[in-house]
């Protein structure tokens, strides 16, 4: 049995047999219809989510599956005051697989321990969010046919975007990829990201502060939105909230095979006016991470023999 905690926990093998194995669920989605009969996903999201949670409850059900779960941690029994080690071994005796999420970093991994079933880390906190990184990479796949060769610009809170520093570990893995690393100075990618993933992996990078001076030279631009929930203070959040927005004016110098990419939810740091543009695709990508949570699903079961 093996869990996905990290992307990291995938071989590069691994994640283009599950990207294979997407692009089959697109062009022949009743060869899966019910694959998953008589199976249950639990879903245990102690943080609030919409498109990860729905995404993955889709995805469970167009395999054939069940879902239960809860969407809130005050709905479940940790308000009771239960460690996640034994809510996860409870709902192990209900379920086949657990999609989990939690404001605590390594709170998958501590529930893995005690689950009797795969666990998948729906985001921890601000440290990862690898079923996010999946989808990024299925939607670069199917938008640039490659991972090599690309630059790739990540633009706004990328402090604590766990959305950033996962797609960074895997793209670091690729060849010739370029970083272009935009943010004010006080939500720049963690230190760790520069020492323990960028540096070593020998991967070009620059931090600048202005978007409109990278845009000619990308090949994906990766929008993230200053997230109120990660500030200590509304203060903090207020001051940066409006720090970097996408408009029409600013695709002006940018290349016609640009792709935009953004996690979702935004809030103002892509206009409505750029939906439009024909290199818009986080709906699209939303869409991806249907598709990609589904091959993932089938991938656990199948290697942990229950399916």
């Amino acid at each position: 049995m093996r869990h996905l905690l990290d992307t990291t926990d995938l071989t590069l093998g691994e994640i283009d047999d599950m990207i294979k194995l997407s692009m089959d669920i697109i062009d022949n989605p009743e060869k899966y219809a019910h694959i998953c009969d008589g199976k249950k996903l639990a879903t245990l999201f102690f943080e609030p989510s919409t498109r990860t949670r729905l995404s993955f409850e889709a995805a469970m059900m167009e395999l054939g599956g069940n879902v239960l779960g809860f969407s809130e941690a005050a709905s479940s029994s940790a308000s009771k005051g239960e460690s996640v080690e034994d809510t996860v071994r409870m709902v192990s005796c209900y379920a086949d697989i657990i999609a989990m999420r939690h404001p605590l970093e390594g709170a998958p991994r501590v529930a893995s321990y005690k689950a009797g079933v795969p666990i998948i880390n729906a985001g921890d906190g601000g440290h990862a969010h690898p079923t996010q990184t999946l989808t990024d990479l299925l939607t670069i796949y199917r938008e640039k046919g490659t991972f090599d060769n690309l630059t790739v610009g990540l633009c706004g809170d990328l402090k604590f975007g766990r959305t950033v520093h996962s797609l960074i570990k895997a793209m670091c893995r690729y060849n010739n990829v370029k970083f272009v690393l935009i943010s004010p100075k006080e939500l720049s990618v963690p230190e760790y990201i520069k020492t323990d993933v960028l540096k070593p992996s020998g991967a070009e990078y620059v931090e600048i502060e202005n978007m409109d001076a990278a845009m000619p030279d990308l090949d994906i631009l990766y929008m993230t939105r200053i997230q109120r929930e990660r500030f200590f203070s509304e203060e903090e959040y207020l001051k940066h909230k409006d720090a970097f927005i996408l408009d029409v004016d600013k695709l002006t110098n940018a290349k016609k095979s640009l792709t935009i990419m953004h996690p979702l939810p935004r809030v103002n740091e892509i206009t409505t006016a750029v939906d439009d543009d024909e290199r818009a695709k986080y709906f699209i990508q939303a869409l991806n991470g249907k598709y990609i949570r589904m091959a993932l699903i089938i991938t656990l079961l199948k290697w942990g023999e229950l399916l």
